[in-house]
């Protein structure tokens, strides 16, 4: 189980390897997904609060990232947060998520990208129920569900 100290040293020191690569130009990015998707995704964009497709939904399965497929997060870690976006307490597997400090709007944060190919999901936080204490706060955007 991923902890806070470990996500802040993977964001400062480097991450773990991802088990694939997956690298596209933009012109590639822009043709396989839809305006959002990309905006989000390629462009570090925010859906607004409460209005992902994903935010409310709760069937099992696994959330896969739009871009690349790679599974990222099990419906069984997914929690309500009230923050308007889907959460969740830890990936499926430790090298699923990249990790980088992020500075921008005046804020210190860690931001969460597909380790497979650097997609933006969203950001991770240290305020998640036990036991982790994480919140992987994603865009709905960035991720598709596959339904058990």
């Amino acid at each position: 189980m991923l902890t806070w100290k470990e996500i802040i040293h993977f964001a400062t020191k480097g991450n773990p390897t991802p088990t694939k690569r997956v690298e596209k130009t933009a012109t590639e990015w822009q043709i396989l997904l839809a305006p959002e998707q990309y905006r989000v995704t390629r462009q570090k964009g925010t859906e607004s609060p409460y209005t992902g497709a994903l935010c409310s939904i709760y069937d099992a399965g696994k959330y896969n990232c739009i871009c690349c497929n790679t599974p990222l997060f099990d419906a069984t870690i997914k929690f309500d947060s009230n923050s308007g976006w889907p959460s969740f307490t830890q990936p499926i597997q430790e090298n699923a998520i990249k990790y980088h400090r992020d500075v921008s709007f005046g804020m210190v944060r860690v931001e969460a990208l597909c380790n497979t190919c650097d997609a933006h999901l969203g950001h991770v936080f240290p305020d998640g129920p036990a036991p982790s204490g994480l919140r992987y706060c994603m865009n709905s955007a960035a991720m598709q569900l596959e339904k058990k």
